[in-house]
């Protein structure tokens, strides 16, 4: 018999009722103390949990002081009323219409609802203002993923994330290759090149792997939650890449023509990077990063007016490629051609 209070005779509903009033007055609350305080065991406590989390309650978890304690994610009652500046306003518009990369996922049905939140509690002259803002701007995404063939996939992520929560993973592989399965912990989405990828620790490669979103064939949730690591830091992780590929980095010179000169010197590249004026109002492009794949496609999409300098090794890669891109189109020349 189970030391503490005495069980109370009421159901399940009456149990989960006193459990969302006691998260909800204090900062955390432990699996003992929820046991003590309805007269049940932990694992009853596990199911009640689950019921709560199911009806929607933003329900977490984390370690405070040494234990593990569980909150609302917000509490509703303590929040006060938000107002918004008209440009606020415009800004929230402005956001809302370059969401188009997020179609078919559930985070831009989500967003959509927000809006139409907003727009519900809006004077009617605010509410025209946002609809009409949200065509001063046009988004144009060459070559997005379409991600309505992984939607559901997507919300059981959204889940995982939010929680906490183990997965199984069904990843294809690229091309027509099959369909790996992995036990994951979801650490972090990210957005790149119009794609969104997911981040986490893959347990059976006992490392931290990238998963394409598109690529996700399905995701089953566990039972089992997981704790994020102390040091895991995922701007930290890729500060070296040149995108999302975490490899050794390379010091590299990229020697770009007048023509463009101007288009690259005014943006960033890459945080460790280094521009020097060269003759004729050239520019050259130093930066340390990994990624050699991203690193070439980049370089390419400048044709003729870039030049990789350094490393000698990578310039024989590209030496190389456009090679082969030549000897494809030279023999289509005619034959009067300088």
């Amino acid at each position: 018999m189970r030391q503490g209070k005495p069980a109370k005779k009421y159901s399940q509903a009456g149990r989960v009722h006193d459990l969302i009033r006691l998260i909800e007055a204090r900062h955390g609350v432990t699996l003992e103390e929820m046991a003590e305080e309805t007269g049940v065991d932990r694992r009853t406590v596990h199911r009640d949990l689950n019921v709560i989390h199911e009806a929607g309650y933003p329900l977490v978890s984390e370690w405070l002081n040494g234990r593990k304690v569980y909150r609302f994610l917000t509490r509703f009652k303590d929040v006060p009323p938000i107002t918004f500046t008209l440009q606020e306003l415009m800004a929230l518009s402005f956001f809302r219409s370059q969401l188009h990369f997020l179609d078919g996922t559930p985070f831009r049905d989500d967003l959509e609802t927000v809006f139409r939140k907003i727009n519900s509690v809006l004077p009617p002259r605010y509410a025209a203002h946002m609809e009409r803002i949200a065509d001063v701007s046009l988004p144009l995404l060459q070559g997005r993923r379409d991600y309505r063939p992984v939607a559901e996939p997507l919300r059981q992520l959204r889940e995982a994330l939010i929680y906490q929560y183990r997965v199984n993973l069904a990843y294809r592989a690229k091309g027509k290759g099959g369909v790996s399965t992995y036990v994951v912990d979801p650490y972090t989405l990210i957005f790149y090149k119009g794609g969104l990828y997911l981040v986490g620790y893959a347990h059976n490669r006992q490392a931290i792997r990238t998963f394409a979103a598109e690529r996700i064939a399905s995701v089953e949730l566990e039972k089992e939650r997981f704790e994020m690591p102390d040091d895991y830091q995922p701007e930290e992780r890729l500060k070296g890449a040149f995108g999302i590929v975490d490899e050794a980095p390379l010091a590299v010179r990229i020697r770009f023509s007048p023509e463009v000169a101007h288009a690259v010197r005014e943006r960033i590249w890459h945080p460790s990077q280094q521009i020097e004026s060269g003759p004729a109002g050239s520019i050259v492009l130093a930066f340390t990063a990994g990624g050699v794949l991203e690193i070439i496609s980049w370089l390419l999409s400048y044709g003729n007016h870039a030049e990789l300098l350094e490393p000698v090794s990578l310039r024989a890669e590209v030496a190389r490629i456009v090679a082969d891109m030549a000897a494809k189109y030279l023999p289509s020349l005619p034959a009067d051609h300088d």
